[in-house]
């Protein structure tokens, strides 16, 4: 190879070249991964939150049991109280 003042200029050119070319690929991958692990931190949120809301559901609907049970109780209750004023 000739080493001359021309060629180490455009070898130079070329190293800048591809410097910019490799900022250029490695730039929006970069920010691509940083977006997928905002991403996957915002789903486990989501995640954690759909959970909450499923356990505060199934309470809700345990006490809406219980006091359907205590309202046919208090009705069994007043009908043998009639059947038994009635007799």
């Amino acid at each position: 190879m000739i080493r001359t003042p021309l060629a180490s200029a455009v070898a130079a050119r070329t190293l800048i070249a591809m410097r910019s070319v490799w900022a250029g690929f490695w730039l929006p991958v970069l920010l691509a991964g940083c977006g997928v692990a905002e991403t996957g931190a915002a789903a486990g949120t989501a995640a954690q939150s759909a959970a909450q809301q499923a356990e505060q559901a199934r309470t809700a609907q345990e006490e809406v049991r219980r006091q359907i049970d205590a309202a046919y109780g208090k009705a069994e209750e007043q009908r043998r109280a009639a059947e038994a004023d009635g007799q």
